[in-house]
């Protein structure tokens, strides 16, 4: 039986994926985002608040609110980066299809590699796996790996296995001004999402500073201070063009 580290679990969540999810925030990320909103959960070392369960232990958890999700509902698995805890989602899963449980992965994917023997375990977690929702933070790679400390060749390779397997996808954009909301990039991601047959859905997500106050806490410099939260506008002409 393996256990996951858990950073938090929200009982009724509405954004991350369809209808009313219960949805579980691991820990442990190698990317270090500029503008994540919970650098608590990168390191994969129990802190305060953390817990270790057991998919028998989180799944007793989440069918107290089953009631509540309808046709619609389910779990989903976000983080920090639930794929570097990939056993535990195994068994998670597993238990989540057995009752006929919707499951849905939140992942930036960076972990994603068709060597073994990690391979093998991504492709029968996505025999468990109903939709991703697929963050890509910048589409070149270079203002990738500025952004996040890595470049975007695991996270695109992904992209183009689960199109592959005609896996459901909603693919996600956090929208940075003056780092990613530049019209090239957007007509760049836009172009590369028209090549892949599975994108149900394009979410722009609007960068915000909401997060700030844990960098904090957690004694680091907040590289974005200067950056403002885009405006509807900008928001707006995004979704425009990711959804041409």
């Amino acid at each position: 039986m393996t256990k996951g580290l858990i950073h938090s679990l929200e009982s009724f969540g509405s954004v991350d994926g369809p209808g009313i999810r219960y949805v579980v925030f691991m820990k442990g990320c190698r990317m270090r985002c500029r503008f994540c909103h919970n650098p608590d959960t990168w390191e994969p070392t129990e802190g305060k608040g953390d817990q270790w369960l057991s998919a028998d232990e989180l799944m007793a958890r989440a069918l107290r609110f089953q009631s509540y999700w309808g046709k619609r509902g389910g779990i989903t698995v976000s983080g920090g980066e639930p794929l570097l805890q990939i056993d535990f989602l195994l068994e998670l899963f597993e238990q989540a299809k057995a009752g006929g449980i919707n499951t849905a992965l939140d992942t930036a994917a960076q972990p994603f590699t068709r060597e073994e023997p990690f391979f093998g375990k991504f492709e029968r977690l996505m025999e468990l796996t109903d939709l991703v929702l697929l963050d890509i933070k910048h589409i070149d790679p270079e203002r990738h790996r500025w952004l996040t400390g890595h470049d975007n060749g695991r996270i695109l390779d992904c992209a183009r296995y689960l199109s592959d397997i005609g896996k459901p996808v909603w693919l996600r954009h956090v929208l940075v001004p003056g780092v990613n909301d530049q019209e090239e990039y957007l007509e760049r991601l836009a172009a590369f999402a028209r090549t892949l047959n599975n994108i149900e859905r394009i979410e722009v997500l609007p960068y915000h500073t909401l997060g700030t106050f844990k960098w904090r806490e957690l004694g680091l410099d907040y590289p974005l201070e200067a950056t403002p939260t885009p405006i509807k506008e900008q928001v707006a002409r995004a979704e425009e063009i990711l959804n041409s």
